[in-house]
């Protein structure tokens, strides 16, 4: 008994099992779905699919919604998309999209805009609702050397034509960027920024921003403008500092140059000192030559120190502090 129920069960779950591996591969139900939708599909077709690595339901339920939206599509081009790594049922709901809104948007278009990467629906999304982007602040510095810190509202619409090959948002915010900072920098004064910051609107909006870009830019709208750092200030005042330690460093130049020159001359002066003493210390070997040869006698000798006494005498006189000095450099000796 056990067994005979053991038998049962093993041929019940291989009767599911074959069941359920029947209808995958024959999917019954999609094909059912489609010939109710009106959407030619054969069998074989559904079955082939399965082998082809390809779900069925995501090409039955793209041809369903394509045919109730009055489009034509093709299986083999579905197909074909789906293998090569697109998303069939973006590109399909793109193609509705752009149907009702009367946008020109052809297969072809949308599947190579699908496989660049892009959201091809949501492009189409902001074809009909324009889409709003706010730039990080821009700080840039008028021509008195104020900083304004400006932030602006980017309002863009794509292009469905320049998708494929077309530039992101990242370009259009360094261009805004770029042409905010270009117009800050043209202004004479912070305060004309200030006054009318619809000037900056006008003038990024004429450098054609969006060429070559897959949006279409409808407006430019400044936020916010912040007053920032006084740059012409703080510059000036660097170039000053700078200037300062310039004139600093060349002064010790010039002092250093003075000490090195006092140093020569000083020791030039002790050099010429040092000869006076050696021509002096000549003097006493003239004289004894000279009382040798009989030029030089005992009275002419006294006569000479009583008139070098009698000038030290005088200069005593005349600079009694030289005379002291003089005389207790004596003494020391």
């Amino acid at each position: 008994m056990e067994s005979s129920a053991f038998v049962l069960i093993a041929l019940i779950a291989g009767g599911l099992f074959l069941i359920w591996l029947f209808l995958y591969f024959i999917p019954l139900g999609l094909w059912f779905q489609a010939l109710v939708s009106d959407v030619k599909i054969s069998l074989l077709q559904l079955v082939l699919m399965r082998w082809r690595k390809v779900p069925p339901s995501v090409i039955v339920g793209a041809l369903i919604e394509g045919k109730k939206a009055g489009l034509e599509l093709y299986r083999d081009l579905l197909e074909a998309h789906y293998l090569a790594g697109g998303r069939v049922q973006q590109v399909v709901h793109a193609l509705v999209s752009a149907s009702k809104a009367n946008i020109d948007l052809t297969f072809q278009i949308a599947t190579a805009v699908d496989l660049a990467g892009r959201d091809v629906f949501e492009a189409v999304q902001m074809s009909v609702n324009p889409k709003v982007i706010d730039t990080p602040p821009v700080a840039a510095m008028a021509k008195d050397g104020i900083q304004l810190i400006a932030k602006a509202r980017v309002t863009v619409r794509a292009n469905i034509k320049r998708l494929v090959g077309g530039a992101g948002e990242e370009t259009i915010l360094a261009r805004v960027g770029e042409g905010i900072v270009s117009s800050i920098g043209s202004s004479a004064s912070h305060k004309l920024v200030l006054e009318n910051p619809d000037s900056i609107s006008k003038v990024v909006l004429e450098k054609g921003l969006d060429s070559g870009t897959a949006f279409e830019i409808l407006s430019i709208d400044i936020a916010d403008i912040d007053v920032g750092k006084n740059i012409g200030a703080e510059l000036q005042t660097d170039q000053a500092e700078a200037d300062l330690k310039i004139a600093q460093a060349k002064a010790e130049e010039r002092r250093a140059m003075a000490v090195a020159k006092e140093q020569e001359m000083r020791a030039l002066a002790q050099e010429m000192k040092a000869k006076v003493i050696e021509a002096e210390a000549t003097i006493p070997l003239a004289m004894a030559d000279a009382f040798r040869s009989g030029n030089l006698g005992v009275m002419d000798y006294y006569r000479m120190r009583n008139i070098e006494a009698d000038t030290q005498m005088r200069e005593t006189i005349a600079k009694p502090e030289n005379g002291k000095k003089k005389d207790d450099e004596k003494l020391k000796k």
